[in-house]
């Protein structure tokens, strides 16, 4: 493996709910290397979407260090945040989130028209190309299936050629066909652009082809073990 692209050192985790603070994460110390594929496991509340929110800049650590390619996340304001991931990060959740009221093809140029590249649109026509969806560029959300429009979301995260790419339940809400073909298009585009994959899930299969697996219990690493 190559160098530490994500570091965490005593990551904490607290938020307030109703009956008072509520320890999410507590105490994560967690290295990741370049190009290393590592599957966060574990049941449900065991707090594996919030590390991964904590690896992303998505959620702000209460206490410890995040380190994302040698910058520390935990010091950056909202503005510094978003343009580092940007940069440097895709993202893809269970729920797809796509912008209903754009095309497939405009949701996935987004991300590089908001850094002013110029072939924003060539660029999105390729990656749309490459998971499958050439001809649907122009349909909205709302008119592609539940495996279509996470096939739109891989595409969108990939276009920016990110070095980290995390995934949360990126097969949670599909069927075992189209999980299959999602899970395949995920390490693809990991191997095409040589990212660092981060993914949550719950999928035995696609946590088995991961380099490594952690799993939490209680908002801690109950045992780091290789896949």
């Amino acid at each position: 493996m190559g160098d530490t692209v994500l570091s965490l050192r005593d990551a904490r985790l607290t938020l307030d709910g109703n009956a008072g603070p509520v320890e999410i994460l507590k105490g994560i110390t967690l290295d990741v290397a370049q190009g290393e594929t590592l599957g966060l496991v574990g049941p449900s509340g065991s707090g594996k979407s919030s590390l991964l929110m904590l690896m992303g800049g998505l959620e702000r650590a209460t206490g410890g260090q995040v380190l994302a390619l040698g910058q520390d996340l935990t010091t950056m304001d909202e503005d510094r945040l978003a343009r580092f991931r940007m940069a440097n990060m895709g993202v893809v959740f269970q729920s797809f989130h796509l912008i209903p009221t754009m095309t497939a093809l405009e949701n996935v140029a987004v991300p590089l028209e908001l850094a002013g590249v110029a072939d924003a649109f060539d660029r999105a026509r390729a990656e749309l190309e490459t998971v499958g969806l050439a001809h649907r560029g122009g349909h909205y959300p709302a008119q592609m299936s539940g495996g279509e429009q996470q096939r739109v979301a891989l595409a969108r995260a990939a276009v920016v050629r990110p070095r980290i790419l995390l995934a949360d339940e990126p097969t949670g809400n599909l069927d075992g066909v189209n999980g299959a073909a999602i899970m395949d298009l995920l390490f693809g585009l990991r191997d095409r652009h040589g990212a660092t994959l981060v993914l949550v899930t719950h999928a035995r299969e696609l946590a088995d082809r991961c380099d490594r697996v952690v799993r939490l219990v209680d908002g801690m690493v109950a045992e780091p073990v290789a896949a």
